[in-house]
C-alpha cells in the first residue's frame, strides 16, 4: 500500500521502480559503444475500491491460484452480428475465475481477438494468421505472435505497438525513448492527452453498445453500421460536475486539478455517455538509461534502470488498486524503425542465405524476423494507492520497499538478492519515510520470476520456490531460514562500512522519531524503544511492555525466533517522521 501524492504541488509521494533489460539501451550517438534504437515506456490501470465494479469477475486482482484465465470464443462469423448482451454475459461468466488474476478484462481481450489487425504493419516474412476462427487476421496475431498465443488478457498487438491508435485502460507515467528530440512527438501522441478512436456497434435490437467490433478504422466501421467514435483518457470520474459547462469552469479554480469533457473508455460500459472526468497529465519524457547490450546489469553510473514516479492524487479521496507496466521495446539498425511498413515485408528474409563470394559458398546468417524489432514487458502485482492520515497532505513522502529474494546471485537471477530500495535517500525536515515490504511467506508458493529479457525489481520481493527447474539461475535459495521463505527487517548500523546492527542504547536512528501512521495497529504515541523492537521484528512486536499493547508485545508474546521465522513474511509497514540527524 502506497500513500496518494496530495493535491498540492509539494505533497508528492514518491516510488522508485528499477528494472533491468537485456538487450541494451540509451545512446544512439556513433561514438557510443553501440548504437540502439530503443524505447521504454512506463504505465499504469487503476481501480477504484469505492464505486468501482460491483462484480468480482470485473477487479483488478492477484492469483490466488496461478493457472491463465480462461476464453471461449464466438464459433462462427454469423455471431458477430447475432450475439446478444445476454450471451456475451454468459460466455464471459464461464471464462473468468475470481481466484485466478485479473489485470487486462476480459471484454479487453474479446475487443482484440474480434478487431481485425492493422494490415500496414511490417511482418516480414512472418506468416501471421489469417483465421481467427471467424475468416479474418485479427488483432492478436503480429509480427512477434504470429500464432495468436494467448497471455491473460492482453491484446498483442497493444503490447507490441506503442503509441497505440485505439483506447486502451494503460495510462502513461513516462517515456523513455533514445533520443529526446522524440519526446514531443511521443507525449503528443500519448493517449494520456491525445483522444482514440474506436468502431461502436449495438446489440442486435438494443440501444446498448457492444464492447467489440471487426472494424478498426473509420471508412469500414461507417460502412458497416457502427460509429467511429472518440474516447478520451482519464484518471477519475468527476460526477459532481454534471455538464460541460460546469466542467470547464472547474478547470479555473480547481487546486491544480484539471478537468475534461470527453466520453470515457470503459468496456463495462452500455451507453455512450459524455461525462466530466479528471484529465491526465502529459507523460513525463527523459531519455532511456544506457545500459549494456546482453548484460542484465546496472547503468553507466553503477546503479539498475530506474525511474522516480510521483504517485497520482485522486481528487475524489477514494482508494485505488493499481497494477504497473513497463514496456521494452528495441529495435535493429536493419531498417528504419520509423518508416517501415508492410510494403516492405519481403525485403527481409528468415536465416537467409548470403553469397559473400568466396567460391560461391554462400553463409547462412542466423535472423529471426519475429525479432527484428521487439518488445518486452514486466508487470507488477496489485497494489493500493491509499489515502493521507489527515493533517499531511502537504508533506513529501518517500517509499522505501525491499527487492529481491533469498539466494545467492546465480539463484535469484534474472531478479537480485535482497536490497532496500531507495537504499540511499536524501530528506528534509518534515519529510515522512514510509517502509513496508511484501514477500514470500512459504515454501510451497510458486515462483513468479519466469524467464524475462526484462524484470521489474522494485516491486518487493518474489513469492518464490526456487527448485527445479530453475528457470535462467540455478536451483535454490542460499540464506538463513525456512527455505522458499523471506523475511526482512530494519536495525542501526554506525557506518555504511559495517554489518553489525547497534544496540538501541547506542542508536541515533529511533531517538528522534515520530510515528505518523502504522498499517499493524501501533499506536500514534509508540515510544522510540517500541518503535525500535517493531522495525527489527518486521512487525512481530508492536511493543515492549505488556501494559502499552498487551498480547502483542515482548513480555507477552513468544520469543521472536533468530531466523524470523515466525515474523509476519510482509509487512504493511509505518510511516515515520525524522524529526533531525
Amino acid at each position: 500500500r502506497y500513500f496518494q501524492s496530495g493535491p498540492s504541488n509539494g505533497g508528492k509521494s514518491t516510488l522508485l521502480l528499477e528494472w533491468t533489460n537485456q538487450h541494451g539501451c540509451g545512446g544512439n550517438e556513433n561514438s557510443d559503444p553501440h548504437k540502439l534504437n530503443c524505447n521504454i515506456v512506463i504505465q499504469y490501470m487503476c481501480q477504484p475500491q469505492q464505486g468501482g465494479p460491483t462484480n468480482d469477475r470485473d477487479k483488478l486482482r492477484n492469483g490466488a491460484n496461478t493457472n491463465r484465465q480462461d476464453f471461449s470464443q464466438l464459433n462462427n462469423a454469423g455471431q458477430l452480428k447475432t450475439e446478444t448482451q445476454q450471451q456475451k454475459q454468459s460466455r464471459k461468466n464461464g471464462n473468468v475465475k475470481t481466484d485466478r488474476v485479473l489485470q487486462e478484462s476480459w471484454e479487453w481481450y474479446d475487443k482484440c481477438r474480434i478487431r481485425q489487425r492493422n494490415q500496414g504493419l511490417f511482418t516480414a516474412d512472418q506468416r501471421l494468421r489469417t483465421n481467427n476462427g471467424l475468416g479474418y487476421s485479427a488483432a492478436i496475431y503480429t509480427r512477434q505472435n504470429p500464432n495468436g498465443n494467448r497471455y491473460g488478457y492482453e491484446c498483442p498487438e497493444e503490447r507490441d505497438y506503442y503509441p497505440y491508435w485505439h483506447p486502451t485502460d494503460w495510462k502513461d507515467i513516462a517515456i523513455m525513448p533514445f533520443n529526446t528530440s522524440l519526446c514531443s512527438w511521443y507525449q503528443s501522441e500519448s493517449y494520456n492527452v491525445k483522444t482514440r478512436y474506436e468502431c461502436i456497434e449495438n446489440y442486435p435490437n438494443s440501444n446498448n453498445i457492444r464492447h467489440r467490433s471487426r472494424w478498426n478504422n473509420e471508412v469500414d466501421c461507417k460502412a458497416n453500421g457502427g460509429q467511429w467514435t472518440g474516447f478520451t483518457n482519464y484518471l477519475e470520474y468527476a460526477p459532481q460536475y454534471t455538464n460541460q459547462a460546469a466542467c470547464n469552469a472547474a478547470n479555473t479554480n480547481n487546486g491544480g486539478t484539471r478537468y475534461v469533457w470527453g466520453i470515457p473508455h470503459d468496456v463495462l460500459a452500455t451507453r455512450l455517455t459524455p461525462q466530466c472526468l479528471v484529465a491526465l497529465a502529459t507523460p513525463d519524457c527523459v531519455e532511456a538509461p544506457w545500459t549494456r547490450v546482453n548484460h542484465l546489469g546496472n547503468t553507466r553510473v553503477g546503479q539498475a534502470s530506474r525511474y522516480v514516479w510521483t504517485l497520482p492524487h485522486f481528487p475524489s479521496g477514494k482508494e485505488h488498486n493499481c497494477i504497473v507496466r513497463i514496456r521494452y521495446n528495441i529495435s535493429t539498425d536493419d531498417y528504419d524503425p520509423f518508416k517501415t511498413n508492410s510494403s516492405n515485408n519481403e525485403n527481409r528474409q528468415q536465416n537467409p542465405n548470403v553469397d559473400i563470394g568466396a567460391g560461391n559458398q554462400p553463409l547462412r546468417l542466423a535472423i529471426n524476423t519475429a525479432q527484428y524489432g521487439r518488445t518486452f514487458q514486466d508487470r507488477s502485482h496489485v497494489v493500493k494507492l491509499i489515502t493521507r492520515p489527515a493533517g499531511y497532505q502537504s508533506a513529501t513522502i518517500h517509499n522505501i520497499n525491499v527487492r529481491g529474494k533469498r539466494g545467492n546471485i546465480v539463484q535469484t537471477y534474472p531478479a537480485v538478492e535482497y536490497d532496500f530500495i531507495p537504499n540511499d535517500i536524501q530528506i528534509k525536515v518534515n519529510d515522512l519515510v514510509h517502509f513496508q515490504w511484501a514477500v514470500s511467506t512459504s515454501k510451497h508458493e510458486a515462483d513468479h520470476i519466469r524467464r524475462k529479457k526484462l524484470v521489474l525489481m522494485s516491486q518487493g520481493s518474489n513469492t518464490h520456490n526456487n527448485g527445479n527447474p530453475a528457470g535462467d539461475g540455478q536451483a535454490g535459495d542460499a540464506g538463513e531460514g525456512t527455505r522458499g521463505t523471506d523475511r526482512s527487517n530494519i536495525v542501526q548500523i554506525r557506518d555504511k562500512m559495517e554489518n553489525f546492527p547497534m544496540p538501541f542504547e547506542n542508536s541515533t536512528m529511533w531517538k528522534n522519531v515520530e510515528l505518523i501512521w502504522s498499517g499493524i495497529g501501533q499506536s500514534p504515541s509508540s515510544s522510540n524503544e517500541d518503535i525500535a523492537v517493531t522495525m527489527a521484528s518486521s512487525g512481530y512486536y508492536l511493543c515492549m511492555s505488556a501494559a502499552t499493547c498487551q498480547g502483542q508485545s515482548m513480555e507477552s508474546k513468544a520469543e521472536l525466533n533468530n531466523l524470523l521465522n515466525n515474523a509476519p513474511a510482509s509487512f504493511p509497514g509505518v510511516m515515520l517522521r525524522f524529526k533531525n540527524r
